[in-house]
């Protein structure tokens, strides 16, 4: 398996719990010298404002990942698709390295692209190779390489991949796309081709096209990971390519939902 490229994902050791020390011993109060310890009354009035200080935190927080996300308020998220967002939106902000080439990370982890990047990057445009990841991170399971039915970072391959394993959802089938599903855009089947994949991260009622997190986004930048909000079009300068479907997610065994 490729090595992963981002090391904040690597496990954080876990501090070291003292043994507690009997009742009575030196560094510990006895029960009887504990007992002699009070507390300040706190009034009902105190109590009172801090639930509701808590209440205004918590909606504050809610609205606001509302906001970031567009997440919309539909049923609760698999397990699966809760990370697949999770792992897309940790990845907001990244640009390549240099700026102005397409020397990224995440083509690196596939080992793919040409090697003429400083450091690990690979060069080539990769807003497939950065959707394979967030969801080979997130254990979907599939095959990266250059066969068919394998992802790789051709954006048309998810559409391939998607009908080859009867989760390709096109445009005007009234499916209704989900977070952690992928979005194809400028799909020409005559030529197998497509413009640009990004991640499904939410979708309000009515909209055009869903909230998306984008690999390889040129709106703000020069190839960078950015969120689209109402994205019926590709993240392209000029005029990108039309949303042509979703590649939603296969049933997965419940063993296979940790991250690799």
């Amino acid at each position: 398996m490729p090595a992963d490229p981002d090391p904040s994902w690597r496990s954080i050791p876990r501090a070291r719990c003292e043994e507690p020390l009997p009742v009575g011993s030196p560094g510990r109060r006895s029960d009887r010298a504990a007992t002699a310890v009070r507390r300040r009354p706190v009034s009902g009035a105190a109590i009172r404002r801090r639930r509701l200080a808590l209440v205004l935190v918590a909606i504050v927080l809610i609205v606001a990942a509302k906001v970031v996300l567009g997440v919309n308020s539909g049923p609760k998220l698999s397990a699966q698709r809760a990370l697949i967002v999770a792992l897309a939106t940790s990845q907001l902000g990244y640009k390549t390295d240099p700026a102005n080439t397409y020397c990224n990370r995440f083509s690196a982890y596939w080992h793919a692209g040409a090697a003429d990047c400083r450091g690990s990057n690979r060069d080539e445009q990769w807003c497939a190779d950065f959707a394979a990841w967030v969801w080979h991170k997130a254990g979907v399971r599939f095959v990266y390489g250059p066969g068919p039915g394998d992802l790789n970072a051709a954006s048309v391959s998810f559409y391939l991949w998607g009908v080859a394993h009867h989760t390709w959802r096109p445009v005007g089938s009234a499916y209704v796309p989900q977070p952690g599903d992928v979005a194809v855009y400028g799909l020409d089947l005559q030529r197998s081709q497509a413009q640009h994949v990004a991640i499904v991260v939410g979708y309000s009622s009515g909209a055009r096209g869903p909230n998306v997190v984008n690999g390889d986004g040129e709106r703000t930048g020069f190839s960078v990971v950015e969120a689209g909000n109402d994205q019926y079009k590709a993240d392209l300068t000029g005029n990108g390519g039309q949303l042509a479907g979703y590649v939603s997610l296969p049933p997965v065994p419940r063993s296979h939902l940790h991250p690799k």
